[in-house]
């Protein structure tokens, strides 16, 4: 099945939103597992979290598209932006 990173970037300022709508995210993710090959969140220069990069496997881009669409980071509004591209690993381990 293939590979597909979703590249989401926090709008600005949005640390406080993001904390509070971390559980439900976790939550959504742990259910999604069979999907989920790594995830996490991107930090700033500070240190802090400031955007997400997530892995997943699903039969098509409109599968991966809709994972994201789901999540409660997605429902809360806090993306500036999703970048979603097919992905080949060709290097370590998944």
């Amino acid at each position: 099945m293939p590979l597909f990173v979703l590249f989401c970037v926090d709008k600005p300022g949005s640390l406080d939103l993001r904390m509070a709508t971390r559980d439900a995210h976790l939550a959504y993710m742990r259910d999604k597992a069979g999907m989920l090959k790594l995830g996490g969140p991107m930090l700033d220069d500070e240190g802090q979290m400031a955007g997400s990069m997530l892995i997943v496997e699903a039969p098509d881009r409109a599968a991966a598209l809709a994972l994201n669409a789901h999540d409660p980071y997605t429902l809360a509004g806090l993306w500036e932006r999703v970048d979603v591209k097919a992905f080949k690993a060709t290097l370590g381990q998944l």
